[in-house]
């Protein structure tokens, strides 16, 4: 096992030397390699895209896209041209979807560097027939809204488009595609409505590639899959479908640094509004992480809202067992109840796991009232990032 840093994972990632952070990531690029191979498998005879938004969902635009391109991913999807633009260098060979579409003063990028609109508005289509009459052929995909209400033509409109006599011979789309709305609910109604549809607008495309399973999609089955496949949360670890077991192997592991451990006594009140009362004599390990490094003020273990629905918030995972976090996280310390560990076992200066191998992402984001996709995407500029290589 070697460990790696990728300077350029994050513009905002910390570069405090290792022993000197307060917090830490820790990214298994073994893993990620692995969870892309096994969405590859469970999408059958098709291809496998990986989707690296949100720079990589937090993880790292550049060692994601490595990893991905190395373990036989070809195509890409980014939500913006500026993404596209910065994978661009990292998978020369890739195909790159920017989920964003094409606007005005955005055409050059698309062209210089090989990146594929996909179109999604009649706005979009206007655009793009511009840009291609004067610049020349340049690929793209239509994207149709299948009952989502969120991006994409209608079918109808898709439909009058495959048939116009006035469409420019020139204007072919690679693929087409849709989004699941309720992929994650395997027997949710919606499902198959949204197949049908697709079905019905992919007909009068004869022979272009069509794609509509992202990571729950892909859980389906098959008939889900058609050309292309588009995971995104399952390969860096996250819950694709809801109260399933999830197959994925974590891939981020969370830790902060514990500044302080302090005793205090039953009836006195911890953090902010003293929304934490001791119901005992404790000790209590301050920890520096708050929602500015993205672990959620809703996480607290009380004097949030959402406690009123759920009686606890999140914990920890520090010498071998779970420790509850107390009162609200501010933003930049989190108080956890070491009470239960052995008394000289917990010092200043140890790192508990946020989340991790030992204290799953999904049951993180569930104390918060959240999913995986937010703790992820909101991981903030103060942590250290290290990457476990793959083994090629």
């Amino acid at each position: 096992m070697t460990k790696s840093t990728f300077p350029s994972a994050s513009p905002f990632s910390s570069t405090a030397p290792v022993g000197e952070e307060h917090a830490r990531l820790t990214i298994d690029l073994r893993a990620l390699a692995d969870n892309w191979r096994f969405m590859a498998k469970k999408s059958g005879g098709a291809r496998t895209a990986a989707v690296l938004k949100a720079n990589a969902y937090g993880v790292g635009l550049e060692p994601a896209a490595r990893t991905f391109h190395q373990a036989g991913a070809r195509d890409f999807f980014v939500a913006s041209p500026a993404e596209g633009v910065a994978l661009r260098p990292i998978v020369p060979d890739g195909r790159i979807f920017v989920l964003s579409g094409m606007w005005p003063g955005s055409e050059r990028l698309f062209f210089e560097h090989d990146l594929v609109p996909v179109i999604a508005s009649q706005e979009q289509l206007a655009v793009f027939m511009a840009a291609i009459s004067e610049r020349g052929d340049h690929p793209c995909a239509l994207q149709v809204d299948t009952g989502m209400n969120r991006l994409g033509l209608t079918v109808a409109d898709a439909l009058a488009l495959a048939h116009d006599p006035a469409r420019p011979a020139s204007f072919c789309p690679v693929l087409i595609l849709s989004h699941l709305a309720c992929g994650d609910e395997p027997l949710h109604p919606m499902n198959r409505m949204q197949l049908d549809r697709f079905r019905a607008a992919i007909r009068a495309y004869e022979g272009v590639e069509a794609s509509l399973a992202n990571s729950a999609g892909i859980f389906l089955g098959d008939e889900f899959h058609f050309q292309l496949t588009r995971p995104g949360i399952s390969l860096y670890g996250g819950a694709a479908v809801n109260d399933e077991p999830n197959p994925m192997r974590p891939v981020v592991k969370a830790e902060a640094r514990i500044l302080q451990v302090r005793e205090a006594k039953i009836g006195e009140g911890v953090s902010y509004g003293a929304a934490g009362m001791l119901a005992r004599d404790s000790r209590i390990a301050v920890v520096a992480i708050g929602y500015a490094d993205g672990y959620l003020r809703s996480l607290s273990g009380a004097g949030v809202p959402l406690r009123r629905a759920v009686a606890t918030g999140a914990s920890g995972f520090l010498h071998g067992r779970a420790v509850p976090l107390i009162g609200r996280v501010t933003m930049d310390l989190t108080h956890f109840d070491v009470t239960d560990l052995p008394e000289r076992s917990v010092r200043a200066g140890d790192f508990i796991e946020l989340f991790g191998p030992n204290m799953p992402i999904e049951t993180v984001s569930k104390a918060g009232g959240t999913i995986d996709y937010v703790l992820l995407t909101s991981l903030g500029p103060r942590y250290r990032r290290d990457y476990i290589d793959a083994d090629w």
